[in-house]
């Protein structure tokens, strides 16, 4: 989300944003030196708040809710939404005390605009409000481009954020990049929304897993566990999308229940309180044994969620992208190229790890890209 912050001996109201190279910052105004920097501090915080409430609007889509029927979360996010059009009309006459009572708004967003309204109100300076309110029009413009698939300007935030959805357009843009490069290529962390580019990860490991199975032997949900032998890889995360594929889910469908199942815990929810009971009842007995009240909770190997609740979307994309690699290192054990292939220099023949003539990345990429072609549904 967008930040705002005061900058004490300049004056200035600050603005600053996360991209997926660093953070850009502008100034929004500069005030007169006698200005209230307390007032000034609260419209800097009401300004955070907002943003935190209007990019949650994006990160939480309605669509992404099991029911949109009235009072349901997605009603409740639907209306949320909607409430982009008051914020204006609260900046500007936001709810003032009145015989020592205050009207306090269900929206967090409408609230948080009565809030930097209240300030405003206080510091009494007709340029500032006239800033902030360009200010927010170009924060709230910023989420509805990224709706749209458009992380341009200060809608490449974006690419920092967990989201239960994911735009066609992005989940394209981020197929289009793994053609390029199937082992993943930076811009899919600088320019993509990363719930978008996991989807179509999902769908290019998929493709590297079959061909790594028809080289190995070994089943597609089974190659990261033998790579992880070569390797020490993060495989228990993409295993378990290659699972869900394999039992007929769809790359979107499994990417967007496990970034929603980690946003749902990081929010203080328990989202499925049959499959806990389950995972609890695997480990009843090795729980009775192992653990007491000073057990640390990392050693009971009992996790919510298999993503970091804290960032979801990119943690899930670059355990993908591992598992493509490691599809790689357990391919390039195995297979023995055609007389034809083209190999390119020796330098790229030599095996990283053994520092053996083997098969270069080049053409396990042609394979997965051949296998993702042919599979191309799957991600459509």
């Amino acid at each position: 989300m967008t930040r705002y912050s005061v900058d004490p001996s300049q004056h200035e109201l600050i603005v600053t944003w996360g991209t997926g190279e660093g953070d850009l910052a502008t100034r929004i105004a500069t005030l007169p030196a006698d200005t209230d920097t307390g007032a000034l501090m609260r419209l800097a915080r009401a300004l955070t708040q907002l943003s935190e409430a209007a990019w949650r609007t994006y990160t939480h889509p309605a669509s992404a809710a099991a029911s949109l029927e009235p009072d349901s979360e997605g009603w409740r996010r639907a209306e949320e939404r909607k409430a982009f059009d008051e914020v204006p009309g609260a900046i500007t006459r936001p709810n003032l005390p009145q015989d020592g009572m205050l009207d306090v708004e269900y929206s967090p967003l409408v609230e948080s605009a009565h809030r930097a309204g209240r300030a405003l109100h206080a510091l009494g300076n007709a340029d500032l409000t006239d800033a902030v309110l360009a200010e927010t029009r170009t924060e709230l413009a910023a989420v509805e481009n990224a709706e749209l698939g458009d992380l341009t300007g200060r809608a490449r935030q974006a690419v920092l954020l967990s989201r239960e959805g994911a735009s066609p357009v992005q989940v394209a843009a981020a197929d289009r990049l793994l053609e390029q490069d199937p082992f993943g290529p930076a811009a899919l962390f600088t320019d993509i929304d990363p719930t978008a580019a996991a989807v179509a990860a999902a769908h290019w490991l998929a493709a590297a897993a079959e061909v790594t199975a028809e080289a190995t032997g070994h089943a597609p949900t089974a190659v990261l566990s033998e790579a992880d032998n070569i390797e020490a890889l993060p495989h228990e995360t993409p295993t378990h999308v290659l699972e869900l594929l394999e039992a007929g889910a769809s790359p979107y469908d499994a990417v967007t229940g496990l970034v929603r199942h980690a946003l749902h815990i990081a929010d203080g929810l328990l989202p499925d309180p049959a499959g806990l009971r389950e995972q609890l009842e695997d480990i009843d007995d090795n729980l009775a044994q192992h653990t007491g009240p000073d057990t640390d909770p990392e050693d009971t190997g009992l996790r919510l969620t298999p993503l970091d609740p804290r960032r979801p979307a990119p943690d899930l994309l670059e355990d993908l992208l591992a598992g493509i690699h490691g599809c790689w290192l357990l391919h390039e054990e195995y297979d023995e190229p055609d007389d034809e292939d083209d190999f390119g220099d020796d330098e790229d023949r030599d095996d990283e790890h053994t520092g053996q003539p083997g098969i270069d990345r080049s053409r396990f990429a042609r394979l997965v890209r051949e296998a993702a072609a042919a599979n191309r549904d799957r991600l459509i």
